[in-house]
């Protein structure tokens, strides 16, 4: 267990991803502090092998919530399910993600990157509205610093932001289209929308003493990566990963965001491991969260 987190005896916790990587340890760890933890799992035999990480605690502590997160029938019978057993949420880690290499689009006609990177997160918090105020809950949304610089080989120039352009835009089906697709540059405007989105909703949730932040908690080495890695640098992908940050490193940031009491309060804030950074201005413009918020109701609306 990370000795940083305090006892979470009675609280609830819902971590989104928790079948592998980061997620896993993070899982593990507020379960061993004591915390009931839900999980939203689609594949079986990988909450099997989560309930195995954790151990005998996982019989009484661990929740798995059968689900596809990239679909909007997912997110909505999921957090129903959290909202018929549980009446507050104290803990919601949005830690579910994946980066894809060529165009898809979920069931649902959403570019993959923003149903599963963005939406699944948005979805949780806004459904999950009640329990998180009675809770007074934290929520964590696990981004990626690719937000701030979409180069993938950083090499010389100057850091290259993603975009967010929503004027013009009646459907989320219509961000991240086939034509001119480029995958890291989605995978960061997902990442770009959860912590402009995030920042509204921060605001929002804040007088029932929720808070909202977003976090990169590094580069981990995580399945990921490898589809991250540049084709160029692929030889290298074995001594690369032994470089990066461990899965528990990476999941440590995390858990203190969500349950150090110096963060008491803390909100609307981007946190770079555990320093608290920028994002891009598009991120800070009142115009674009709202119609981003507008944009994301309708989808779980329709």
């Amino acid at each position: 267990m990370n000795a940083a987190i305090p006892d979470l005896t009675r609280k609830v916790a819902v971590v989104t991803g928790a079948t592998g990587g980061m997620g896993q340890v993070i899982a593990a760890d507020l379960v061993h502090a004591g915390a009931h933890v839900i999980t939203i799992a689609r594949n079986p035999a990988r909450a099997d092998a989560l309930r195995a990480h954790i151990g005998p605690q996982a019989a009484n502590r661990l929740e798995v919530i059968p689900g596809d997160l990239s679909q909007r029938a997912g997110v909505i019978a999921a957090a129903k399910t959290i909202q018929n057993r549980h009446d507050q949420v104290h803990i919601l880690i949005n830690n579910a993600g994946a980066h894809f290499s060529e165009h898809r689009v979920s069931a649902d006609g959403i570019e993959m990157h923003i149903a599963l990177d963005y939406l699944a997160a948005y979805g949780l918090i806004t459904l999950l509205d009640e329990p998180l105020r009675r809770g007074q809950a934290r929520v964590v949304n696990v981004a990626s610093d690719t937000l701030n610089d979409t180069r993938q080989i950083k090499l010389a120039g100057k850091p290259r932001p993603a975009t967010l352009e929503l004027a013009g835009i009646d459907d989320l089906t219509e961000l991240n289209p086939a034509a001119g697709f480029a995958p890291f540059e989605a995978y960061a405007r997902a990442k770009l929308m959860t912590v402009t989105a995030g920042y509204a909703l921060a605001r929002t949730l804040a007088a029932d003493g929720v808070t909202v932040n977003a976090l990169h908690p590094g580069i981990v080495a995580t399945d990921i990566i490898d589809d991250l890695v540049p084709p160029l640098l692929r030889p290298m992908r074995t001594l690369i990963r032994r470089s990066l940050l461990t899965p528990a490193e990476g999941a440590a940031s995390a858990t203190r965001i969500a349950a150090d009491p110096a963060m008491t309060g803390v909100t609307g804030r981007y946190f770079n491991r555990d320093t608290q950074s920028s994002t891009p201005p598009v991120s800070h413009d009142p115009t674009t969260q709202q119609r981003l918020l507008a944009l994301s109701l309708t989808h779980f609306a329709g």
